[in-house]
C-alpha cells in the first residue's frame, strides 16, 4: 500500500520532518502541525506521522522501537483519538488540499462528496 507522509515527529532522533510538496498549506496549519506532531511524542515517544494511504485517507500513526520499553501502545492509541477529535476540522481541511492539489481530483467530485456526507456548508 502506498502513502504519502506529510509531517511527522521522532522522539528518538528529536527531530521534526515536513513533506515540501504540501509546502502551500497555510503557515498556520503547518505550525499547528509541528506543534501537534512534537507535542504527540514528547507525551507518548516513538515516532508519529500525519500522512495519506493511496485511496486519500488520513492517516495518523505512531510506533516505537522494539527496545522501546517507555512506550506505552495505549495510551497511544488514545492520544491519536483525542488528536483526531480535537483537530478534525484541520484534517478535513487537508484532506480536501491532498485530493485537490496532489492527487489532483476533480474539484465538482470533491464538492459533490462533501455535500453528499453533510461536510459542505450550504450558502
Amino acid at each position: 500500500m502506498e502513502r504519502i507522509v506529510v509531517c511527522g515527529a521522532n522522539a528518538y532522533e528529536q527531530k521534526y520532518y515536513f513533506n515540501k510538496e504540501f509546502s502551500k498549506i497555510p503557515q498556520s496549519v503547518q505550525d499547528d502541525l509541528h506543534i501537534l506532531c512534537v507535542l504527540f511524542t514528547e507525551e507518548v515517544g516513538g515516532v508519529f506521522t500525519i500522512g495519506f494511504d493511496e485511496d486519500g485517507e488520513l492517516l495518523l500513526e505512531t510506533r516505537a522501537d522494539d527496545d522501546d520499553v517507555t512506550y506505552d501502545e495505549i495510551a497511544s492509541g488514545m492520544m491519536i483519538k483525542k488528536v483526531r477529535d480535537s483537530r478534525q476540522e484541520v484534517f478535513e481541511a487537508l484532506q480536501l488540499y491532498y485530493r485537490a492539489l496532489i492527487k489532483k481530483e476533480p474539484i465538482e467530485q470533491i464538492i459533490a462528496e462533501a455535500e453528499s456526507a453533510g461536510l459542505a456548508e450550504d450558502k
